[in-house]
């Protein structure tokens, strides 16, 4: 995996405990990508924590209460978690020293595939209630969102035939590009870059397959670039200045328009019809 894939999950994993974080109430929050396949997980973003303990923490499939969610594929909790019976306890150190109690684990499926996992915790024996897993449950379903657009942009992102190898490259330039755009308060200059964008959109050579008569608006172009790069709502909002609800309102716009039912349906569509490069 490239360091530019590497940080951009990065960001995405990030953002997804930030809202975790606040849509719980819990205080500390964490959690890990699988990377290139291997079997273990590192730990690499973690927020609340008052101790250095968990961070870069390698968890093995079926040990502790993470390395069970992801044996599993489905959230797990404890409410104890050195007392608890049903899980190993070769973390209860670094567990300990950050004074974690009660602490619920949701994997990151994609596919079928495990991804990784989202950790949440209290430092009281406490149970946690149906909010605190609802919001774990959406904030892993934010990461899987995102890296499932990920894994199919990166798929569709061979190089066309005669083309430069280097092609991934433009569509991220056109991203880029799309996203900068709207914020030129110079029209002279604002137009230029839309027009290198059309350049780039028609690079590949060849004609798109043909879609009815599709029209997206630009600011439509504009969401379904940044969710091609596999961005979440959120993410998209901030690069392009707009609120998450009007990203989902553009996107929808533009699933209708191209008759897809999923985000990533809607950016495959548009790649085949010639409106994303």
């Amino acid at each position: 995996m490239s360091e530019r894939m590497e940080a951009m999950e990065a960001v995405e994993l990030r953002a997804a405990l930030v809202r975790l974080r606040r849509g719980s109430g819990l205080p500390v929050v964490f959690g890990g990508l699988f990377r290139d396949g291997g079997p273990r997980l590192r730990i690499a973003e973690l927020h609340g924590a008052v101790t250095p303990a968990l961070r870069g923490l390698v968890i093995s499939t079926g040990s502790g209460l993470g390395g069970k969610c992801l044996a599993l594929g489905r959230p797990c909790a404890v409410t104890d978690y050195p007392a608890a019976r049903h899980i190993t306890h070769e973390y209860d150190v670094p567990v300990s020293a950050e004074g974690l109690r009660s602490v619920v684990a949701v994997p990151v499926v994609v596919r079928r595939q495990v991804r990784g996992v989202l950790y949440g915790a209290l430092r009281d024996a406490l149970p946690l209630g149906e909010r605190v897993l609802d919001a774990a449950v959406a904030a892993a379903r934010d990461v899987e969102q995102a890296l499932a657009v990920r894994d199919e942009a990166a798929r569709l992102a061979e190089p066309p035939a005669g083309a430069d190898p280097s092609w991934e490259e433009v569509r991220q330039a056109y991203g880029e590009l799309r996203a900068l755009a709207p914020r030129v308060v110079d029209p002279a200059l604002r137009a230029r870059l839309l027009a290198v964008c059309g350049r780039l959109e028609t690079a590949a050579g060849g004609p798109a397959a043909p879609v009815a008569d599709v029209r997206l608006t630009p600011r439509e172009t504009d969401v379904l670039a940044a969710v091609a790069s596999g961005a979440t709502n959120a993410t998209a909002g901030r690069r392009l200045g707009l609120s998450p609800e009007t990203v989902k309102g553009y996107l929808r716009s533009a699933m209708r328009k191209l008759g897809a039912h999923t985000r990533l349906e809607a950016v495959v569509s548009a790649r085949r019809a010639g409106l994303l490069p």
